[in-house]
């Protein structure tokens, strides 16, 4: 923790963002286990190109050709990455069926956030956008992993080549196992942990295991 950033409350969690701090509202997700929770659409312009700018220094050196996000907190990030690294085209992952989307690639997902299985859906004319081309898939945050996992998978299966992954934050450590040898792609411009109560009305990090 940083001068900057202001103490750690039981109710919030500070973090420094690759140089930008912000206090981040934790969220209980069951009764004994909460997480802080970073709302990228509404954390401003000037954090959107922030992020932007110290995702893309990270990846520049993979030498991306694309980059690809899921909706919907993926897609400010790929949107800035894409602006950074002075790349055009995007490719958007939904997860809601729309009316274009009769014929998509699908992959399905789980989400620390979402409730029972998702899927991701990739249109077929962004297809040539990523067959053999050097790919990075971007995120606003990785927790359990598999919606990045997912995410790999189907830009995989379009033809993609993924050199990196990119998120915001990275939260506590489960995602490495899911990710398996692709934990070692991720790029990250900060670490956040997960939380219990601690005994008085607020939350206490859970401590991080080997």
């Amino acid at each position: 923790m940083t001068s900057a950033e202001p103490p750690f409350t039981g109710h919030a969690w500070p973090v420094d963002v690759a140089g930008y701090p912000l206090d981040l509202p934790i969220v209980a997700i069951k009764p004994d286990f909460a997480i802080s929770l970073m709302m990228i659409i509404d954390l401003g312009v000037r954090f959107g190109a922030h992020i932007g700018q110290k995702l893309a220094e990270k990846l520049a050196p993979l030498e991306p050709e694309v980059v690809v996000g899921a909706a919907t907190l993926g897609i400010p990030v790929a949107i800035e990455v894409s602006r950074a690294l002075g790349l055009n085209d995007y490719v958007v992952l939904q997860k809601s069926p729309k009316l274009h989307l009769a014929n998509a690639l699908t992959q399905p997902i789980r989400s620390i956030t979402s409730h029972g299985e998702q899927r991701l859906l990739l249109d077929p004319r962004a297809v040539p956008l990523l067959a053999g081309k050097r790919t990075v898939v971007v995120d606003d945050v990785i927790a359990s992993g598999g919606s990045l996992k997912g995410s790999v998978a189907l830009a995989r299966q379009a033809g993609a080549e993924v050199v990196g992954i990119g998120v915001v934050l990275t939260e506590a450590h489960d995602w490495e196992p899911v990710l398996g040898p692709d934990a070692a792609l991720v790029h990250s411009l900060a670490h956040i942990p997960q939380f219990a109560p601690d005994g008085a009305g607020g939350w206490a990090p859970i401590p991080a295991t080997l």
